[in-house]
């Protein structure tokens, strides 16, 4: 009877450590839902997971503009495509939008997050001369951080001399 005993309560603390043990393992979470599976508020890339976690969208309508190597100021194509984007912007007024200051690789680290910013802050402005309430706007230079392209060629560089417009 104290055999049985014994193997009774060793079988329950074996049950009671795995209970235990598998108690705190996280759910996995479903990540094949569509955006119109998830709901209300998965307009940011749906994960499943916490605020902190989602990315921002770029709607196709925000077109990014280009600068001239170590230059800040908006060529004309630039002007219209801005123009274009403040157009999008009054139609679309609950939208919020980041401007992202960006940069080639040439140049000091340093060098590279003020000139950003000073590329970022030349579209915020202009945008703002275009009727666009300045609450919605905001600015951030990543600098030479998040390249479009890494090849070290003109073509490519020229692709990372941008404004880029994230919707939040």
């Amino acid at each position: 009877m104290k055999k049985n005993g014994w193997m009774a309560l060793s079988t329950m603390a074996l049950l009671a450590a795995l209970l235990f043990a598998f108690a705190g393992c996280a759910k996995k979470v479903d990540t094949t839902k569509s955006t119109a599976e998830m709901g209300e508020g998965a307009g940011m890339k749906g994960s499943g997971m916490g605020a902190e976690e989602l990315q921002p969208i770029q709607p196709k309508e925000l077109k990014n503009i280009f600068f001239d190597y170590d230059r800040f100021d908006l060529s004309p194509e630039a002007r219209a495509t801005l123009a274009d984007n403040a157009a999008w912007l009054e139609s679309n007024t609950s939208v919020k939008v980041v401007v992202e200051g960006h940069c080639d690789d040439r140049g000091t680290n340093e060098y590279n997050i003020a000139l950003g910013d000073r590329r970022a802050k030349s579209a915020y402005n202009y945008l703002i001369n275009l009727g666009i309430d300045a609450s919605r706007l905001s600015t951030i230079s990543y600098g030479e951080e998040k390249p479009e392209c890494t090849e070290q060629t003109d073509a490519c560089w020229s692709k990372n001399r941008r404004a880029q417009f994230v919707a939040k």
